[in-house]
């Protein structure tokens, strides 16, 4: 079998990242005790690697979204080493849409490996 053209495996990859990326964003603020920037928030994503390892130039984006939404909380402050840091943390509200998407991603996931639980095993390897 041939493989598939990396166009589609880079479309793939993408739709999948986006499609996570609110999700483990709100889940990433819920876990910390504290307020986070951008970067804290990407570095703490990219550590768990997978589908989202390096394919975070949807996170600004979405945190304004969220933020917009009333999912997150935001404030500027001053930084000693460069321009002031837009610092966010999870509202009420994010922590309820969290407890939903967390649901609904288990589901949707659990009937994806049903599906390609039934496959052949791969014996190109």
């Amino acid at each position: 079998m041939s493989e598939p053209d990396d166009s589609v495996q880079r479309k793939f990859q993408k739709e999948l990242a986006t499609g996570v990326v609110a999700l483990v964003l709100l889940a990433v603020l819920a876990r910390s005790e504290q307020a986070l920037y951008g970067y804290q928030i990407a570095k703490q994503m990219e550590a768990g690697g997978g589908a989202l390892g390096g394919k975070l130039s949807s996170l600004y984006p979405v945190l304004r979204n969220l933020d917009a939404a009333g999912l997150l909380d935001s404030f500027v402050e001053p930084s000693e080493s460069g321009p002031p840091r837009r610092y966010y943390r999870i509202t009420e509200s994010g922590r309820s849409a969290l407890t939903g998407w967390r649901s609904r991603w288990v589901e949707a996931r659990e009937f994806v490996d049903s599906i390609l639980d039934t496959l052949p095993e791969d014996r190109s390897r």
